[in-house]
C-alpha cells in the first residue's frame, strides 16, 4: 500500500522506486474563514475544504462517489440538516475521477459542516479512495457512507450514541435497506421502470412528474428530478421508497440487535453504512486495495475486524435510503472476481461458505450449516477427513469457476470405484443419523452438480 499523506507524497514511478516530495508547510485550519475554500494539490489527487470550524471534529464521514452527481447533491443536502452539531463533524467526498458535473459540487454544496472534497486524478477504485478518505479523517469515529445514500436527520447521532460508551463496536443500518427513487434516471433497465410507477401513484404531484417524463422522454437523455430538497424537509420523499431487508428476511433477525450466536457477523460490515473507530482500523489494516471494482472489499474488512474481537451490532435507526441509479453489468463479473480474492486471502470455513451464497441459500442455512461443521470437527477430529476436504474444495472452486467463466459443475469429480470416492460417500451417509442435517443438505447441493 502507497502511503498518502497530503504534505508528504509517495509514489511509485515506472522504475519501482520510491520518491518523496518536500514537505510543505501546514496551513493553521484556526486562522481560516468560514467560507474559504483551501486548495492543496497531489500527484493523486487535490483536495479542497469548506468551513473551517475551530471545534475539534468528533465523526468523520467518508463518501466515495463516482458518477453520481445528482445523488449525491441531494445526499449532502440530507447530511447538512442532522441533529449532531455541525462544527462536530466532517463530511469527506472522495471523487473518484468522476466525468459527469461532481467536480461542481464544491462550489455549488451550501454546507454548514466541514466539507472536504477530494478529486482523483484517476480512477482508483472503492478501497483506494476510501483508504485516502481515512488518512484525511479527523475524527475519531469514521462513518463510511455511499455517495448516493440519503441520510435521515438523526443519522449521525444514532450511530454516535452507540460508540460512546464502547470502543470494539461496529455499527450498520445497510441491513436494513431502504430504497428510494429521487430521479428518474435515463439508464433505469425495465424492472425499476415498473417498480416507479408503482410507486409514483402514491403521491398526485410525483405522478404527474412522471407522467411527464413519459411523454418526452425520447426526447431527453438527462436525469427527471422527482424528490426535491423541501421534499427531504418535510420527508415527503418517503412516499417513493421501499423496504428491501434482503438480510433481516434471510432469518437474522432471531439474533438480535448485537447478532449474539450468529457466525457470520463481518457480513454486517457493509460500507455504504457502517461506522467503525479509527483506533479499530489501525488495529486491523485499511481497505484492501487489490479489491478493484464491486464488492467483498467490505466483507474483507469486516472479517478482519471480527478476527480481532470487534462487537458488530444492527441499529434500524441508523438507516438511510439507497438513491436508485443504473445497474452496471459489470458488477456482476467484478463481485465474482472480489469475491476469489476474499477466498484466496482467507480460505477459511467461515469465508468459504459464504460460497453458498450463489446457491440462494440463505444466511440463516449458512450459519447452521458452519455450526454443525464446527461441531463435526470437535466431536470426530480424526473422522471424516476426505468429507471435510472434499466440502471445502468445493466452497472455493465455485468462486474459483464464477471468477474464471467455468461452469459450476463437476466440483470434486473422482472416478466412480476410487477408494476416496467410497470413504466420502459414506462419511456423507452418516450425518443425518448423526444429526448433521444442514451440513448433509449443503454438501448435497454441491457435490452432485
Amino acid at each position: 500500500m502507497i502511503k498518502i499523506d497530503l504534505y508528504d507524497s509517495y509514489y511509485n514511478r515506472s522504475d519501482g522506486k520510491y520518491y518523496i516530495k518536500k514537505k510543505k508547510k501546514r496551513p493553521n485550519p484556526l486562522k481560516e474563514t468560514k467560507n474559504k475554500i483551501n486548495k492543496a494539490d497531489h500527484s493523486l489527487y487535490s483536495m479542497s475544504i469548506k468551513n473551517n470550524h475551530k471545534q475539534p471534529i468528533k465523526v468523520s464521514i467518508i463518501m466515495p462517489t463516482y458518477n453520481k452527481y445528482h445523488q449525491t447533491s441531494l445526499s449532502l443536502y440530507g447530511l447538512s440538516k442532522q441533529t449532531f452539531p455541525h462544527a462536530q463533524y466532517e463530511v469527506i467526498l472522495v471523487d473518484d475521477a468522476s466525468s459527469d458535473n461532481t467536480p461542481n459540487i464544491v462550489k455549488e454544496a451550501d454546507v454548514p459542516f466541514k466539507f472536504k472534497y477530494i478529486r482523483m486524478k484517476k480512477n482508483k477504485g472503492r478501497s483506494s479512495v476510501r483508504n485516502i478518505g481515512i488518512n484525511h479523517a479527523e475524527g475519531d469515529l469514521l462513518i463510511f457512507l455511499d455517495g448516493e445514500m440519503l441520510a435521515p436527520p438523526a443519522f449521525i447521532e444514532n450511530h454516535y450514541k452507540h460508540h460512546v460508551h464502547e470502543s470494539d463496536l461496529v455499527v450498520t443500518g445497510a441491513m436494513h435497506y431502504e430504497g428510494v427513487y429521487t430521479f428518474i434516471m435515463p439508464d433505469y433497465n425495465e424492472d425499476q421502470m415498473a417498480h416507479l410507477k408503482e410507486l409514483v401513484g402514491r403521491d398526485p404531484e410525483y405522478r404527474r412528474l412522471y407522467e411527464n417524463y413519459e411523454q418526452t422522454k425520447q426526447h431527453s437523455n438527462v436525469p427527471c428530478p422527482l424528490v426535491t430538497k423541501e421534499d427531504i424537509d418535510t420527508n415527503r420523499f418517503q412516499r417513493l421508497s421501499f423496504p428491501n431487508r434482503y438480510f433481516l428476511n434471510s432469518g437474522l433477525k432471531h439474533f438480535g440487535e448485537r447478532l449474539e450466536g450468529f457466525t457470520l457477523p463481518y457480513i454486517a460490515f457493509l460500507s455504504g453504512n457502517v461506522s467503525v473507530r479509527k483506533a479499530q482500523l489501525k488495529k486491523s489494516g485499511y481497505f484492501d486495495e487489490t479489491f478493484v471494482g464491486y464488492g467483498a472489499e467490505d466483507w474483507e474488512l469486516g472479517y478482519r475486524l471480527y478476527k480481532n474481537g470487534a462487537q458488530f451490532v444492527l441499529d434500524s435507526s441508523t438507516v438511510a435510503y439507497y438513491q436508485e441509479h443504473g445497474m452496471s453489468k459489470r458488477k456482476v463479473k467484478e463481485q465474482w472476481g472480489n469475491h476469489y480474492r476474499f477466498v484466496k486471502k482467507h480460505p477459511n470455513i467461515d469465508v468459504l461458505i459464504l460460497s453458498l451464497e450463489w446457491k440462494e441459500l440463505p444466511f440463516m442455512h449458512m450459519h447452521k450449516t458452519l455450526v454443525e461443521y464446527k461441531a463435526l470437527e470437535q466431536r470426530f477430529p480424526d473422522e471424516y477427513k476426505e468429507f471435510k476436504h472434499a466440502f471445502c474444495t468445493m466452497l472455493f472452486r465455485i468462486i474459483e469457476y464464477l471468477n474464471s467463466g467455468q461452469p459450476v459443475t463437476k466440483l470434486y469429480d473422482l472416478p466412480g470405484g476410487s477408494e476416496e470416492r467410497i470413504k466420502i460417500i459414506q462419511q456423507f451417509e452418516t450425518l443425518r443419523p448423526r444429526g448433521f442435517d444442514y451440513l448433509a443438505s449443503s454438501f448435497e447441493q454441491i457435490y452432485y452438480l
